[in-house]
C-alpha cells in the first residue's frame, strides 16, 4: 500500500482540476489579453475563478489577485503594501514561527531599515493577544502572521488580533498567510477584519504555479512585478490561464462540502494519535482538539533521528515530512520546534503527517503498523 501523508507540501491535483487545465491547454488557449473569440474564451476562465473563490472568501471578486503561489502573494503583500504606504511607519510585528516565505521578507526589510517585532508562541505555538497589544506602536505599518502552521497545525487567534490592531492601530494593515488553513479552517476575511490574505492553489488539489492574494477594498497595494498590468496593475503578466482555471475547479470542489471534508481530516488525524499514542518513544506536538488544524500531526519519537525515521517510512511506502517542504533540502532546525520550546532531544526526532480528504482510514492504519514494526528497530541503532 502507498499512503501519501504530506499533503501540507504539496497535494495531488484533483481530476477535475486537471481535466480543465488540460481543456484550456490544448484547445481553450488564447491570449486573455487578446480581443478575439480565442481571448475572450480565455478571459472567461480567469472570471470565473475569480468568482468562484470569491464566493468561498464571501468577498467581491475584484478582492482577488490571481498569483503564481503562496510565495509571491507572501511577498507581493508585504513588500506591496509597505511601498503603497510609506508614510504610515517603519515598524513591522509578525511571529517568531511564521513560514519561510513571510520571514526572509522580514529579514529583508529589516536590512532595508524597518524594525521587526517578533512575538514568541506559548508551547502550542500560538502568540498572545496582549503581546500583540503591547508591541503596537504609533509607527506599526504592517502586522504579519500566520491562520495554521504549516509544522504543527497551531491556529493564530486572528480575529481577535484583527479587533486589537484596528482599533490600536487604525493605520496598520493585518496581512494573514492562509496557505494552510483556506478550505480546513473557516475563514473570511472581511467579517474577521483581515487586509491582506494569501492562498497556494497545490494546497486544496489545485495546480503548482497558481494562487491568490486577497486585498480587502481600499487597501493601497503596490505591484512587485511591472509590465502590462494585468491583474488590475497588481500583477502584471500574461495570466496562467490553465493554472488559474484548475485552481478554480479545486476551490469548487473543496468547497463542495467544507464540513464534511473538515471532519473526515479530523477523524484521520485523531485516529492516527489514538494509535500511536501506545508507543513509549512518540509525544505529540499538535493539539488534538478543534483548537487545532485538522489536517496537520505534528509527530516526535525520541531517540530517532527525523530522516531516518522518513526514509523507513518511504521505504515501506508511506511518505512524511521532516519539516516545511520549502526548507527541506537546507538541513537546519525547525525555527517552529524551537519556538514552543521542544526539548533538544526532540528537535531533530520530529515529523510531520498531513492528511487531504483523499486520504483514508485504511492508510491511517496501514501507516500505524509501519510505525509500530520499525520504531523498535531503528530504536536498536540510536546513538547515545
Amino acid at each position: 500500500m502507498e499512503c501519501y501523508f504530506d499533503n501540507s507540501a504539496t497535494t495531488r491535483c484533483s481530476e477535475g482540476a486537471f481535466e480543465k487545465m488540460r481543456q484550456v491547454l490544448l484547445d481553450d488557449f488564447g491570449n486573455p489579453s487578446s480581443l478575439h473569440g480565442k481571448g475572450m474564451k480565455a478571459e472567461g476562465y480567469i472570471r470565473e475563478s475569480r468568482e468562484i473563490i470569491a464566493k468561498s472568501l464571501k468577498c467581491t471578486p475584484k478582492e482577488i489577485i490571481f498569483t503564481s503561489g503562496g510565495s509571491e502573494s507572501n511577498n507581493l503583500a508585504i513588500f506591496g503594501c509597505l511601498k503603497a504606504n510609506r508614510r504610515a511607519g517603519r515598524h513591522i510585528i509578525t511571529t517568531a514561527v511564521e513560514h519561510a516565505a513571510v520571514y526572509m521578507p522580514m529579514k529583508e526589510l529589516e536590512e532595508e531599515g524597518y524594525e521587526v517585532t517578533y512575538l514568541s508562541t506559548d508551547s502550542n505555538g500560538v502568540i498572545s493577544t496582549d503581546d500583540l497589544r503591547d508591541a503596537l506602536r504609533d509607527d506599526t505599518a504592517l502586522v504579519a502572521m500566520m491562520h495554521v502552521n504549516n509544522e504543527i497545525g497551531s491556529v493564530m487567534p486572528v480575529e481577535k488580533s484583527a479587533e486589537i490592531i484596528h482599533e490600536r492601530c487604525p493605520k496598520a494593515l493585518f496581512f494573514v498567510d492562509a496557505i494552510q488553513s483556506y478550505g480546513k479552517v473557516p475563514l473570511f476575511p472581511g467579517k474577521m477584519g483581515i487586509d491582506l490574505l494569501s492562498v497556494s492553489g497545490h494546497k486544496i488539489h489545485g495546480p503548482k504555479g497558481s494562487g491568490f492574494l486577497y486585498k480587502r477594498d481600499k487597501v493601497k497595494l503596490a505591484p512587485v512585478i511591472y509590465g502590462g498590468g494585468q491583474e488590475s496593475g497588481y500583477r502584471s503578466g500574461t495570466e496562467n490561464v490553465p493554472a488559474i482555471a484548475g485552481l478554480g475547479v479545486a476551490v469548487k470542489e473543496m468547497f463542495s462540502d467544507t464540513e464534511g471534508h473538515r471532519r473526515h481530516l479530523a477523524d484521520l488525524k485523531k485516529r492516527m494519535a489514538e494509535l500511536l499514542s501506545d508507543i513509549e518513544e512518540v509525544s505529540f506536538n499538535s493539539l488534538l482538539t478543534d483548537e487545532s488544524a485538522p489536517q496537520i500531526l505534528s509527530v516526535s519519537v525520541e531517540g530517532i533521528r527525523a530522516e531516518v525515521l522518513l526514509h523507513a517510512l518511504e521505504d515501506k511506502g508511506v511518505y512524511v515530512s521532516a519539516g516545511s517542504a520549502c526548507s527541506s533540502n537546507r538541513p537546519s532546525i525547525s525555527r517552529t520546534l524551537k519556538a514552543i520550546g521542544l526539548k533538544d532531544s526532540l528537535l531533530e526526532s520530529t515529523v510531520r503527517f498531513s492528511f487531504s480528504i483523499y486520504n483514508t482510514t485504511e492508510e491511517v492504519e496501514y501507516a500505524s503498523d509501519v510505525m509500530h514494526q520499525i520504531i523498535p528497530v531503528l530504536l536498536r541503532y540510536r546513538r547515545y
